[in-house]
């Protein structure tokens, strides 16, 4: 017996959805306008802590990162920014790299410091206690503005690795005054229009106290700082059992939810495929989203933050921009109506069965139907798979030195 087609399956679910009073063309309507950015250094050689894993094809510089990030994006209709990194991304002419990005349908995106790998922060960057490495952190973060400006990027996404490992090495409060003061600088300067996005990490690489270790840290610094800066939650930058739906909600209805690096992690800061180890955690934060409206989340920066070890890197990439376009169908169909008809009544199981009820609905139909209204693929991993677009740019790219985040 022949099995349903993709659209037979649309048409069934449609059905159901219409006769469980789904307001079908505004959940569509919602998913086509979705946006994720995806991640230069997605594209290029990682690994663990241990090794780094090379793979054929892997871009040798951002405009073939570029490149990659359109296939993405031609696949999925909904990537058509990437976030860069600095210097990882450093080129001598920002105007032909714009320019090579719009020719792909594609644009510059968050602009990402780094203040991690130089030799003179081993005691750390904007907190160090030597005022001429402060200095030379704080340089670094006004070029990174200066980058935005010129490639039209309006966010500058930093995370600090800023911390100590042993009591006694440093003053708390002395290294948050230092942090301050440099990213007021930062901030001052950064072009109109910009913003800056604050992540936090709660451990790792420092081990005694990171300077930024969760949310309410970010905000206090944000709150320092001013409107435009906003904080950035990171998936796996928690500890085990952090609610991080809550945190989005809180941070949402202050103002200050300025974007995410999706990712999924089981222990640490994993840095695995969106959605791969708890995908109802993922459901949960669009359901916040949702449910804090257009108005609210307007401005939130969607961005995937993850490093492909063992799997192939642009079909990792897309598999987790589908697992994205997925968790935001599934929030789409929450009943709101019964949810707050619930909780008005104090119904907890009843208030807990219209959340899954719709995390439960599969929702593949639904977005391969979207996909095609983006022109773009029912299936973009098998797309990809049959395509060759990884096996042409791995004859192509032969030479050279591959893109590595190390």
């Amino acid at each position: 017996m022949p099995q349903p087609t993709m659209t037979d399956r649309y048409g069934a679910l449609a059905e159901d959805l219409t006769g469980r009073g789904v307001d079908l063309a505004a959940v569509e309507g919602a998913l086509r306008t979705q946006r994720v950015e995806t991640p230069s250094w997605g594209y290029g050689n990682s690994g663990t802590r241990f090794k780094v894993f090379p793979q054929p094809g892997v871009p040798r510089d951002p405009f073939e990162k570029f490149a990659d990030a359109a296939e993405v994006h031609r696949l999925t209709g909904i990537c058509p920014s990437v976030a860069i990194h600095i210097p990882w991304d450093q080129v001598d002419d920002w105007g032909a790299l714009r320019d090579h990005a719009a020719a792909l349908g594609m644009a510059i995106g968050a602009v990402n410091p780094n203040l991690f790998q130089d030799e003179a922060y081993k005691l750390g960057s904007v907190c160090h206690p030597d005022p001429a490495v402060r200095r030379r952190a704080t340089d670094h973060l006004l070029a990174c503005g200066e980058i935005a400006a010129r490639t039209g990027s309006t966010a500058i996404s930093l995370w600090l690795a800023d911390g100590t490992n042993y009591p006694g090495q440093d003053s708390f409060v002395a290294r948050w005054r230092r942090m301050e003061a440099c990213l007021a600088e930062t901030y001052a300067a950064m072009p109109d229009g910009c913003r800056l996005l604050v992540e936090y990490k709660f451990y790792e690489p420092a081990f005694y106290h990171t300077d930024l270790a969760d949310w309410g840290m970010a905000l206090t610094m944000c709150q320092a700082l001013g409107e435009r800066a906003q904080v950035l939650v990171d998936l796996g930058h928690h500890a085990q059992g952090v609610n991080v739906e809550q945190i989005v909600a809180l941070l949402l209805d202050a103002g200050r939810l300025g974007g995410f690096h999706f990712n999924a992690r089981k222990y640490g800061d994993d840095d695995l495929i969106v959605g791969s180890t708890n995908p109802f955690e993922l459901f949960l934060i669009y359901a916040e989203l949702v449910a804090a409206g257009e108005a609210a989340t307007a401005d939130v920066a969607y961005m995937i933050d993850q490093t492909h070890n063992i799997e192939p890197k642009l079909e990792a990439m897309t598999q987790s921009v589908v697992n994205l376009q997925e968790a935001y169908a599934r929030a789409l169909l929450v009943d709101r109506d019964a949810l707050a008809a619930a909780r008005e009544a104090g119904d907890v199981l009843a208030a807990h069965r219209v959340l899954t009820d719709a995390y439960q609905t599969d929702v593949r139909p639904l977005c391969a139907k979207v996909r095609r209204d983006l022109g773009a693929a029912d299936d973009p991993v098998a797309a990809l798979r049959a395509g060759g677009y990884a096996e042409r740019v791995a004859r192509e790219r032969v030479g050279g030195t591959p893109a590595s985040w190390t």
